[in-house]
C-alpha cells in the first residue's frame, strides 16, 4: 500500500498559484497584447479569482513585467563569430517552441508604451553586449541590424505567420541566416559578386 503523498505547504500552494497566474498572463499577453489582457481573464484562465491575481501582483503593470520577463542570452563578448553563434543558438530555441514570453513583449511593445519602455530597458544590455564584440567603426548598426533579425523571424513566424517561415525548420532558418550573421559580426563590408 503506497504512502499517500503530503498535501502542498502554503508556501508551495502560493508558488503554483503564482506559475499558474503567470504561466496564463504570458498566453493571454501573446495572444491578445498587454492593452486586450484583462486581470479578470487571467484569473479565468489560471482558475482563480481575480483578487487572488491583484493580491499576488498588485496591478497589470506588475504582472506583466513578471510574466513578460525575458531570459538574458549568454553572449560572449571577446569573439565575434562566436557571438554570432550564440545568437543563432538563442533563434533556434525560440524557433523551436513557441516563446511565449518574448511574444508577450513583442505583440504588447507594438500598442503599449510601457510595455515597448520595458523592452528597451531590458534589450539595452544585451544589444550593448553585441555591439562590444563586433569590430569596426558601425559596430552599433550591425548589432542592431542583428537584434532586428531576430525578432523580425520571431514576429513572422508566430504573430504574423506570413509564407514560409512559419514552417520552416529551425535547422533550416539558423542555417539560412548564419552566413549573414558571421558578416555582420566581423565587420565584412560585403561579398564580391560572382562574375556571371
Amino acid at each position: 500500500m503506497s504512502e499517500p503523498s503530503p498535501r502542498p505547504t502554503r508556501a508551495e500552494q502560493r508558488r503554483q498559484s503564482e506559475e499558474s497566474i503567470l504561466a496564463a498572463a504570458r498566453q493571454l499577453f501573446a495572444d491578445l497584447g498587454y492593452d486586450r489582457t484583462t486581470i479578470r481573464a487571467v484569473a479565468k484562465a489560471a482558475g482563480v479569482d481575480a483578487g487572488l491575481v491583484m493580491h499576488y501582483f498588485g496591478s497589470k503593470d506588475e504582472l506583466f513585467a513578471r510574466a513578460a520577463k525575458l531570459p538574458a542570452d549568454d553572449l560572449p563578448g571577446d569573439d565575434p563569430a562566436r557571438m554570432a553563434e550564440a545568437l543563432l543558438g538563442s533563434l533556434a530555441k525560440r524557433l523551436d517552441s513557441e516563446p511565449v514570453a518574448s511574444l508577450a513583449v513583442l505583440r504588447s511593445m507594438l500598442t503599449n508604451a510601457g510595455a515597448a519602455d520595458r523592452y528597451r530597458s531590458a534589450a539595452e544590455p544585451q544589444l550593448a553586449q553585441i555591439t562590444a564584440a563586433i569590430p569596426g567603426d558601425d559596430a552599433e548598426l550591425r548589432a542592431s541590424l542583428l537584434s532586428a533579425i531576430v525578432h523580425g523571424v520571431i514576429i513572422e513566424r508566430y504573430l504574423l505567420r506570413l509564407g514560409r517561415l512559419a514552417e520552416a525548420s529551425p535547422e533550416q532558418i539558423v542555417h539560412l541566416l548564419r552566413p549573414c550573421f558571421q558578416d555582420l559580426a566581423a565587420g565584412v563590408t560585403g561579398r564580391p559578386t560572382p562574375s556571371r
